[in-house]
């Protein structure tokens, strides 16, 4: 693992690194939306400041989930490298979304189907960052697997050198949910430039994100809190479900059209320009 780079007399956290790689991907893919639905609102600004609101939310969730790591090592787990939490940083980062939504004066809805598959990818590029640096947030040991008289040996990885180090191969869940919030950023992506009813995209980014959440943590190391659940998969299980009533709701509402692109504009309005008559002067 590479938990620093060390470039002459400076050393880089690798990731702090990748944080600002998924920064600058949803940044990215934003504005690319906003450009799609002919939004002049500023896309990277919103995204800086959503990031660093999920940022906020992610220690924030992270100390009230564990209050050992507090007790032990007091405020300064709070801009510790390890210990970010994905629905507190989900959380809060759509509540400042929503409020510069409504200082552009975008529709709060519509502005969190944009944010989805930037939200999908930037979610994946950030995992980078916990496998480079060995944060802890991988999964458990690597036990062989027994299906129909076969015997499966799992891939794994040791993180010796990572911040949280482990000498025996255990599950690189961060490149799994790197995958997954690909394709679901992909598959996002598809569905926004097509005709659907607002809410539908987040719909799909809350079951897609929650499910994917909540399968990987069966081979995370993470303690369990209730019914043999872990509280990500509790809460991944209450994204699952907001995103299943937003997506009926949505169901019920009219599809709208999807948006041309700036090139399909330019072409209808020249069509349109060259068969109108000629007005003769006054």
């Amino acid at each position: 693992m590479i938990p620093f780079l060390h470039l002459g007399p400076i050393t880089l956290p690798t990731y702090g690194l990748m944080l600002w790689a998924a920064a600058v991907s949803g940044a990215f893919i934003m504005d690319r939306a906003f450009k799609r639905a002919h939004i002049g609102a500023d896309a990277v600004g919103m995204v800086a400041i959503t990031v660093v609101a999920g940022i906020v939310g992610a220690k924030i969730w992270h100390v009230l989930d564990t209050p050992s790591a507090f007790r032990e090592q007091g405020w300064s787990c709070l801009w510790s490298r390890a210990g970010f939490a994905w629905f507190g940083g989900l959380t809060l980062g759509i509540v400042t979304l929503v409020i510069l939504a409504r200082r552009a004066k975008i529709g709060v809805v519509r502005i969190l189907d944009l944010a989805a598959p930037a939200a999908a990818v930037g979610y994946g590029v950030g995992r980078v960052g916990c496998f480079l640096s060995g944060d802890g947030d991988y999964g458990i040991g690597i036990k062989p697997l027994h299906f129909l008289g076969i015997t499966f040996h799992p891939w794994g990885i040791a993180f010796p050198h990572g911040l949280v180090p482990v000498f025996h191969p255990v599950y690189p869940t961060p490149l799994y949910e790197l995958a997954g919030s690909l394709v679901i950023g992909w598959w996002l992506w598809r569905r926004l430039g097509k005709p659907h009813a607002t809410g539908l995209i987040l719909g799909q980014y809350l079951v897609l994100t929650g499910l994917a959440r909540f399968l990987v943590e069966f081979i995370r190391r993470n303690p369990k809190v209730l019914w043999g659940l872990t509280n990500a998969q509790l809460a991944a299980a209450g994204s699952v479900i907001l995103g299943v009533g937003l997506w009926l709701w949505c169901a019920r509402r009219p599809v709208s059209e999807a948006l041309p692109t700036a090139d399909k504009v330019s072409e209808a309005d020249v069509i349109e320009k060259a068969s109108a008559p000629a007005r003769k002067p006054a």
